[in-house]
């Protein structure tokens, strides 16, 4: 018999034999994690790989409505601004296209009175939340923002202040020579509702050094987010794809995430998006295809059953991939964001309306609902006869980045 015979009949059957194997561990696994079970990270990376896509879908998608029968039949978006305070920023972060050095021409700051200016035109649009975020300026210790949020909140008491992150409290702690529990203290008492999932990036050791080697490890952040918890600061996690990370290294954050909120449970929503090429050291080497990041939303669904939410994000993918991550285990499709200026400097351009928002989520099947910071539904939208219509909530309003495309 010759080597091709002989390969063709004792390989192919064993072959065929270890994917039979394999499709009914992965069918256990995820009949288990759709019901609620916890899986190992071996298994969740398994799951990644190599589940059928369609199998891996429909678990996390019965896994979301089990998780929240609140919102079985239901998505949310929310109404917010990013109010970028500065682009001066000292970590030079390879994938960011917004900063500048200190002492760089181009580098500027807004003032109190600019920044109040939008935060009412927030209010005035119907927006809930404000998103604090800029760089880590050299001078800006916890005193600016204490000074910036109580500003705020004295102003406007309605906006709830989802704002900066672990990063940018380790950053002011080190500038005004203050502990972290001080930091968090005195920006919670001057009026910080809530922590983003900012600056987390990738959390292992190997892809954080490459992408962002003057930063926090990804253990530190971890460790700055879980005191803030312990203090009263719930907070969301994020997650940075597509920089050259491998599998198991998206993995492995997730289990990061997972192992801090099994002691806290402070973890609100976790919010996966996609690098953006342009204008960054990274130039475009590596990138996520638009399967990967939805084999990515599903299983961190049934990976991450102890945080409530998971965000599809049409901002970086683009609203047809954020319109199908609500089949693979997202609740939420972010946000009319009335001006957003960090990601879309990289390239991100996909602009959107609360309209188009509601039109996307009603023909994926669920009943569009405006929600708060903290998931409380504010307006569900039964009837689309009854929807809102207002042209000036919309994306990128008062940009400064890139054009954006439609």
């Amino acid at each position: 018999m010759s080597e091709l015979a002989s390969e063709s009949s004792d390989t192919v059957p064993a072959r065929g034999l270890a994917e039979r194997q394999r499709g009914r561990r992965s069918s256990e696994v995820l009949e288990r994690a759709a019901a609620g079970g916890r899986i190992s990270e071996e298994e969740a990376l398994e799951l990644y790989r190599h589940a059928p896509l369609h199998d891996l879908g429909q678990a996390a998608d019965t896994a979301r409505r089990a998780k929240l029968p609140y919102l079985a039949d239901t998505a949310t978006y929310i109404i917010e601004r990013n109010i970028n305070y500065t682009n001066v920023c000292v970590t030079a972060c390879k994938f960011c296209a917004f900063y500048v050095p200190p002492k760089s021409a181009d580098g500027w700051s807004r003032d109190l009175e600019e920044i109040l200016r939008r935060c009412g035109e927030t209010v005035e649009l119907g927006g809930t939340q404000i998103m604090f975020q800029g760089g880590h300026h050299p001078d800006y210790g916890v005193e600016y923002y204490e000074q910036a949020f109580s500003a705020i909140k004295a102003q406007y008491p309605e906006l709830v202040i989802h704002s900066l992150g672990a990063s940018e409290i380790q950053h002011m702690a080190k500038v005004s020579d203050v502990s972290i529990e001080e930091a968090v203290t005195r920006i919670k008492d001057a009026g910080l509702d809530s922590l983003a999932g900012a600056g987390a990036e990738l959390l292992p050791e190997r892809p954080r050094k490459v992408i962002a080697p003057l930063k926090e490890s990804g253990e530190r952040w971890l460790e700055i987010m879980e005191t803030a918890h312990n203090l009263g600061l719930e907070s969301t996690s994020t997650m940075l794809m597509g920089t050259g990370e491998t599998n198991a290294e998206r993995i492995r954050h997730l289990a990061m995430i997972r192992d801090v909120q099994d002691r806290t449970g402070g973890f609100r929503a976790f919010i996966p998006y996609t690098y953006q090429p342009l204008n960054n050291h990274l130039k475009g080497r590596t990138q996520t295809t638009t399967l990967e990041y939805l084999r990515l939303i599903a299983v961190a669904r049934l990976f991450l059953y102890n945080v409530n939410h998971i965000q599809g994000s049409w901002l970086t993918t683009g609203k047809e991939a954020g319109q199908l991550s609500l089949h693979y285990g997202a609740d939420d499709l972010g946000s009319v964001m009335l001006e957003e200026n960090v990601v879309s400097s990289a390239g991100a351009r996909h602009r959107s309306n609360r309209g188009e928002l509601i039109h996307l989520i009603r023909t994926a099947g669920r009943v569009p609902a405006q929600r708060s910071t903290t998931y409380e539904l504010l307006a569900v939208h039964e009837d689309p006869a009854q929807d809102p219509a207002d042209d000036r909530v919309r994306s990128h309003i008062a940009s400064t980045a890139l054009t954006v495309v439609d």
